[in-house]
């Protein structure tokens, strides 16, 4: 597709390894890089698409992925240098997009998905509720993530356990966790205290 599109392509590799030499050996000037590669089929391809930005900052580098993956694309955001791309591997099927997509990313600019972006705004809205918590409430927040019950909590901070309840339940509120037969509010919200 992309030869069709007048891209010269230097090489197609299967494997991290192979991804490594040939950033190395033929300096491209642009590079569409699946996240997931041979032999550990997690985050290879990332993985050698961010070392090859470290020893040539700036190469552009676009990254396919099947998936949304939150973690890769502020990865890949985070050197804030231009040339980037992120882009879910359904949008290869729309061919003038997808070369659109190579184009901004070899000219130093980004291209990143609709849904990833959704994605990562809505973990900023996520994030949000986090910075509602009052003082008392992250240090019964901290004190849950460390694995501590209601009591030790209240004898830690020198209140009864009804306060430390008054305020799991507050923080339970801020966060938007719901009662439910299928979740553990008390996890989810160490989960989302962890995860901020």
């Amino acid at each position: 597709m992309l030869e069709a599109f007048d891209f010269e392509v230097l090489a197609a590799v299967e494997t991290g390894p192979e991804l490594t030499r040939a950033f190395a050996e033929l300096q491209p000037d642009v590079a569409v890089v699946d996240v997931r590669l041979p032999p550990s089929h997690t985050d290879e391809g990332l993985q050698c698409a961010l070392a090859a930005r470290r020893a040539r900052p700036g190469l552009p580098v676009l990254v396919l992925s099947q998936h949304v993956e939150q973690l890769y694309a502020r990865e890949l955001l985070a050197d804030g240098d231009g040339g980037i791309g992120y882009l879910l591997k359904d949008r290869v099927f729309d061919a003038e997009q997808f070369v659109d997509a190579v184009r901004r990313v070899a000219d130093g600019g980004t291209a990143m998905d609709p849904q990833v972006i959704q994605q990562l705004l809505s973990r900023r809205a996520q994030d949000r509720p986090m910075a509602q918590l009052t003082p008392r409430e992250k240090e019964v927040m901290e004190l849950m993530a460390q694995g501590r019950s209601n009591a030790a909590i209240a004898a830690q901070l020198f209140v009864t356990e009804r306060a430390v309840a008054k305020h799991t339940s507050n923080i339970f509120g801020k966060l938007d966790l719901t009662v439910s037969d299928d979740d553990n509010r008390r996890v989810l919200a160490v989960l989302a205290y962890l995860d901020r």
